[in-house]
């Protein structure tokens, strides 16, 4: 039996150093082992990062004789590297794994890509060409060898684009999928991994802080103001990103991933609605049962009636496709997008420009490297045939690596995009981009008649080359949209509770861009509207030539609703006695109706009314603000205006009652014959003078007072 002062003499000669070194070779083989146990554990919940820590472990402590443990360490390395984009870490990993003749064809595959996405087109060539003498007829290698002869070409023949880096913006870390938004796109939404993003722990996914929204806007100076936090309660310790909103602005649509240390994550699409300039905690979008694919990279259709998103559910074409639900009238069915667009590789990150064309990027299409961006535009072939046209963006737009999440300032052709091009460690940079075009806009707006803008207006917008829109305005009434030379549109503006209104326009052909304003000023149905610069002769109700225009614009409001009658009334100020003036306002009355008359409405429609001064003006909100003297609600009476002092403010009162108004009665004209009349509510209803009055003076403001009815 060896005492321990025996074993201490054997450890110490020849046959000792000889154990030690067995003993110590077990230890790291085992430990090698754990390493790659624990980096599977890693691999299998989506830690790619901190998976790739263990293999490279695993790796280092794997002896070079055995051959095949060091192909599949190495293979498994570069497999976490290509998912967390780092790329020259991922070809080198996927060389070693060919060096020790891993047996997976996949690997020349792989490390084609990578060294594509690297921009080494000669090696990333002759690894596609490997790969297909064993593969045959592969989309994705055969696409990749066609990308790899078209970049040189392309980055030789660069685009109109031209890109910059928003240097200003950009953090140490990656930011990208910008979005734009606000009614003149004056704000700025977009992921990033910055040091300022809520939580203190590291993802094990990418090695750095769980991903945020952050936003920024535009000062008085037109510069972007430093990044600050989402508003509300969207950010968390778990990854958000990857935004979209609806057209009007009120509703986020935001892909979020949650942590779980023993389950995979999926990634998972959120809503989120606007309270002021907050936003409400996100609720899930149950899109699917499907509990074990990922749904993410929300964008909203140009008509709200869509949302497309990025999945790798069942039914696919391979990877990760572009699908979309109709979220129109609640969620419907789920639809794959299918060919030409969806490919065997990944499609993701989509957005739309307003005209309806829709840019995603892929991998799948030949491109320079990495994720190209797409233009995909509709080909309607017929009614029940349509199929998508795609084109690369080409050079500079896109790069030998990852270019993705576009968003337009409105209908230009401008905006900003992300880009991982020149990182070495594969972060991700905001850039804004351009493409010089001639665009024919027309910019309008749609509001209360004398009043405020109207932000729940819609604006239908018909050609007669097969156009038909159904626009809906910005939260400031404003609405654009492209139109095409020598085409002749008609735009109907609308909004419940107020009476319709239409334009027309046709522009010729012309080399530059231009804007074109139109307004879609819609007179209410419950508060009164003015229409300024109707006159009359001193102390007479003839009407002067200079009231033409704006008894016009009446005569064009009544033919754009062909349905409704009115009370057309005229009013007074408290000056002059009241017999003469009750006379002269009823035949200002129905000077303003004989008007209408003579110019085409019928006589049944009209019913003139004149009031004196038993109806004096009630201050509106815009008066209110005009008028430093007046307040929301005050009634403009005889003892109201004499509380002034000053001429100038009981002028202006008295200017305010003298006025013409007109109330719907009827809504239903011509809808039925003469035995089926639906009686109005207002009818019978009291029509005298309420108050006395005393004299008038020449001028008169039209008012238009629409009823308390409902179209």
């Amino acid at each position: 039996m060896l005492s321990p002062s025996n074993i201490r003499r054997i450890l110490r000669g020849p046959i000792g150093i000889t154990l030690l070194f067995v003993v110590l070779c077990l230890f790291w083989r085992c430990g090698a082992e754990q390493n790659v146990k624990k980096g599977d554990a890693f691999f299998t919940i989506g830690e790619y990062y901190d998976a790739a820590a263990e293999y490279k472990t695993a790796y280092s402590k794997t002896p070079a004789k055995e051959k095949e443990k060091r192909g599949e360490r190495a293979w498994k390395m570069a497999e976490c590297y290509r998912r967390i984009n780092y790329t020259a870490k991922a070809a080198a990993a996927y060389q070693n794994a060919l060096r020790y003749h891993y047996p997976d064809s996949m690997v020349l595959l792989y490390l084609a890509q990578m060294q594509q996405k690297s921009g080494d087109y000669k090696n990333a060539e002759k690894n596609y060409q490997l790969f297909l003498d064993t593969v045959p007829d592969n989309q994705l290698a055969l696409n990749g060898l066609r990308g790899c002869r078209l970049a040189p070409q392309w980055k030789n023949s660069p685009t109109l684009y031209s890109i910059k880096k928003l240097t200003t913006l950009n953090a140490r870390r990656a930011d990208f999928c910008p979005v734009l938004t606000g009614d003149e796109y004056e704000e700025l939404y977009f992921t990033t991994t910055r040091p300022q993003a809520t939580g203190d722990d590291i993802s094990g996914i990418s090695g750095v802080k769980s991903t945020d929204i952050f936003h920024t806007k535009l000062d008085d100076k037109q510069k972007w103001t430093t990044p600050e936090p989402c508003e509300g309660e969207i950010n968390t310790a778990y990854e958000e990103g990857a935004i979209c909103f609806s057209p009007d602005g009120k509703t986020m649509y935001l892909t979020r991933c949650t942590h779980d240390p023993d389950y995979p994550r999926y990634a998972e699409i959120y809503t989120s609605q606007r309270s002021d300039a907050s936003w409400s905690k996100p609720q899930k979008l149950e899109i699917s049962s499907d509990t074990l694919s990922s749904y993410a990279h929300p964008a909203v259709s140009p008509d709200g009636n869509w949302l497309y998103f990025v999945s790798d559910m069942p039914g696919g074409m391979g990877g990760l496709d572009i699908w979309r639900i109709s979220i129109g009238n609640g969620l419907g069915g789920v639809e794959n997008l299918g060919e030409p667009i969806n490919t065997p590789g990944n499609e993701m990150f989509p957005t739309f420009r307003p005209n309806g064309d829709l840019y995603f990027s892929s991998d799948g299409h030949p491109g320079m490297g990495g994720l190209d961006l797409f233009c995909a535009v509709r080909d309607t072939v017929s009614k029940k045939t349509e199929r998508w046209k795609i084109e690369n963006l080409k050079y500079p737009m896109n790069s030998m690596g990852d270019d993705f999440g576009m968003t337009f300032e409105g209908v230009h052709n401008r905006g900003f995009f992300s880009s991982n091009r020149g990182d070495g460690r594969g972060w991700d940079h905001l850039y804004s981009f351009e493409c010089p075009e001639i665009l024919q806009t027309i910019k309008g707006w749609v509001y209360e008649k004398d009043g405020y803008e109207l932000p729940e207006g819609l604006v239908y917008m018909v050609g007669n080359d097969g156009t038909n829109k159904k626009i809906s305005v910005r939260g400031d009434g404003s609405f654009t949209e492209i139109i095409k030379p020598n085409v002749k549109y008609i735009l109907l503006g609308t909004c419940k509770g107020y009476l319709n209104h239409t334009e027309e326009i046709e522009v010729d052909t012309t080399h530059e861009s231009r804007e074109y304003t139109l307004q879609f000023p819609l007179a209410s149905l419950n508060t009164p509207v003015l229409v300024r610069n109707v006159f009359y002769e001193f102390d007479s109700a003839q009407l002067t030539e200079s009231s033409t225009t704006a008894l016009d614009s009446l005569v064009d409001l009544l033919n754009e609703n062909p349905n409704i009658t009115i009370e057309l009334s005229s009013h007074c100020d408290y000056r002059g006695a009241d017999a003469y003036n009750e006379r002269l306002s009823q035949r200002r009355a129905e000077s303003v109706v004989n008007y209408l008359i003579e110019h085409g409405i019928a006589q049944d429609r009209l019913q003139p009314v004149g009031y004196g001064e038993s109806r004096p003006k009630v201050v509106t909100r815009k008066m209110a603000e005009q008028n430093a003297f007046l307040n929301v609600g005050d009634t403009l009476t005889e003892t109201f205006i004499k509380r002034f002092e000053e001429a100038e403010i009981q002028e202006k009162c008295n200017a305010y009652n003298r006025r013409t108004e007109f109330r719907v009665l009827r809504t239903t004209y011509g809808m039925f014959d003469e035995n089926e009349t639906k009686e109005s509510p207002f009818d019978g209803q009291e029509t005298k003078p309420l108050l006395k009055k005393e004299e008038n003076t020449t001028t008169d403001e039209t008012i238009l007072r629409p009823t308390e009815q409902n179209p």
